[in-house]
């Protein structure tokens, strides 16, 4: 082999090994990346809204809610549209339900009588909206956004 031809190889294994030792040392100096972050989670911030009775009243209907407000603040107000379903389907009666002060981390119990409205007849209560939601630092639409529901009623509730 001729004088040329040696050293065109050993100046190429030279640079591949330059090149590899480069990439070694690199790759050593190169910091892990960085663990993929925890999805940020939900707020647990919530308004909780239970229909635990509904019965007879001298009036009509007698609704029996628990309310815990867990959104971190006193509201000062809290007043939510309800729409009650006759036996069929159909929306029989739009009311709207004033829980007034709700302390922050308390539960409460509140009724309402609903005057001509026949307990039996009811086959749904849905929240329609949200009238009223104040307090310090509050967001007029947290009452809504923050709002879970149940029911121990018999009868389905949610929004």
């Amino acid at each position: 082999m001729n004088l040329q031809a040696t050293t065109f190889r050993l100046l190429t294994s030279a640079a591949v090994l330059s090149f590899a030792l480069t990439g070694a040392v690199l790759a050593q100096e190169t910091p892990a990346p960085a663990p993929a972050a925890a999805p940020a989670q939900a707020s647990s911030a919530s308004l909780s809204l239970e229909l635990n009775a509904a019965q007879p009243s001298e009036k009509g209907c007698r609704f029996t809610f628990v309310v815990l407000n867990d959104l971190g603040t006193e509201l000062t107000k809290a007043a939510f549209e309800i729409a009650l379903f006759d036996e069929i389907g159909v929306v029989d009666r739009l009311t709207v339900l004033d829980f007034k002060e709700l302390p922050a981390g308390k539960t409460k119990v509140t009724r309402f009588d609903l005057s001509g409205t026949d307990c039996s007849k009811i086959s749904r209560v849905l929240v329609n909206g949200s009238t009223g939601c104040e307090g310090q630092r509050i967001d007029p639409l947290a009452c809504m956004r923050s709002l879970k529901t149940g029911s121990k009623a018999g009868i389905p509730f949610g929004v």
